[in-house]
């Protein structure tokens, strides 16, 4: 379903472009009504119990310091009937998770959780525990993972969206064409709203950028990679590479700012229809042109204070050699980005390929198709 929705997408691009007057025909959201619809699920067979007995039961086995087994957890979660009892659950799944049980908490299980915290207005429960997976056990599934980003989306809460995206990126889900997109989608109208970054953040988002875009070579794809190694280049290069790949499933080897520049000789060299998003060409070479500025005016406030060359010296020793070989190599990189930006394989009108909203991502909402195609 996702594949032939993205050649959709893909087509009607290419439709627009050859066309020039179109107009709004049909509107539908990335996933369908099918996809998200509860009734099957709501339909299944389940085990009625009394919450309140099961609770009961729950606290006398614990107090006999005796294990819960996981079926009883996946009926207490099963039978939430209000957001009280969403609370509730969750106190008994943070006690399973650290019974000697732990290990067999049921995918279905994880599954029904994120189901019930949606249907009892309880999502920043769900994310709560999957932020603290570790303290829950909480480790979804790719469709679960879909189910939570569609539903912060249509809220158009992005943030809370991206938080998602973080881990998916994490247990590296990216497999299904469906993830990537709500992925990407959530990504992009995040950082178009421009948000005050932290380094955690900065590394969080650049690091699902990059992984979610290594997953689709296309002008999408490789506009995504190019924007995460910036980040990432910009967190290298203000706290080190060791600031990068900590808790990340990154690779340590320093010159992600190389990289991205890596992937620009690449589209340039590379004959066919991949472009650039300009956007993230612009990003990353006003990101260059910031970390050049404050290296030499960091240079020459050492140079003019009052034993700046011990206090130089100092700091250099402080300092990984790595991250000091990196930060030298800033002027070979804004020289490198000056002659990429004149290949024709970037965009430079910012129309054909404006990042992930107007390429083959997104909500079909986002696409216009001709009157007659």
């Amino acid at each position: 379903m996702a594949a032939s929705l993205l050649q959709r997408c893909l087509g009607a691009v290419k439709v627009i472009h050859k066309c020039g007057t179109y107009r709004f025909i049909d509107r539908r959201c990335l996933l369908s009504a099918a996809y998200t619809d509860t009734k099957l699920w709501e339909e299944r067979e389940k085990d009625n119990q009394n919450l309140a007995l099961m609770s009961a039961l729950m606290d006398r086995i614990y107090d006999r310091n005796f294990p819960v087994s996981s079926l009883t957890i996946s009926r207490f979660v099963d039978n939430i009937s209000s957001r009280e009892e969403v609370d509730q659950a969750e106190y008994y799944l943070y006690k399973f998770r650290h019974s000697p049980n732990c290990w067999y908490l049921r995918d279905w299980t994880v599954h029904s959780w994120v189901r019930q915290c949606l249907r009892y207005g309880a999502r920043d429960k769900a994310l709560h525990t999957l932020k603290n997976k570790v303290q829950y056990g909480m480790f979804p599934d790719d469709f679960t993972f879909n189910l939570l980003i569609d539903s912060f989306i249509k809220d158009e809460d992005f943030k809370g969206a991206c938080s998602v995206v973080e881990e998916v990126m994490l247990q590296e889900s990216f497999d299904l064409p469906s993830t990537q997109i709500l992925s990407m989608y959530a990504l992009s109208r995040y950082l178009a709203t421009k948000p005050e970054l932290s380094v955690s953040e900065q590394r969080a988002l650049g690091a699902a950028l990059l992984i979610c875009g290594l997953k689709q070579d296309n002008s999408t794809g490789l506009s995504a990679q190019l924007l995460g190694c910036a980040l990432l280049g910009k967190v290298e290069m203000a706290a080190g590479i060791h600031a990068v790949f900590r808790g990340m499933p990154l690779m340590w080897t320093p010159g992600y700012l190389g990289r991205a520049l890596a992937i620009m000789e690449r589209v340039a060299a590379t004959p066919g229809d991949r472009k650039l998003s300009k956007d993230a060409v612009d990003y990353l070479g006003g990101l260059l042109h910031d970390l050049s500025s404050a290296l030499d005016s960091k240079s020459s406030s050492v140079e003019d204070e009052l034993g700046g060359e011990e206090e130089g010296k100092k700091e250099e020793e402080d300092e990984d050699e790595d991250d000091q070989a990196e930060r030298e190599k800033l002027p070979l990189y804004a020289s490198r980005f000056k002659v990429e930006t004149g290949q024709r394989s970037i965009s430079q009108t910012g129309k054909e390929c404006v990042w992930t909203v107007h390429v083959c991502c997104v909500m079909i909402t986002d696409f216009t198709f001709c009157e007659g195609e």
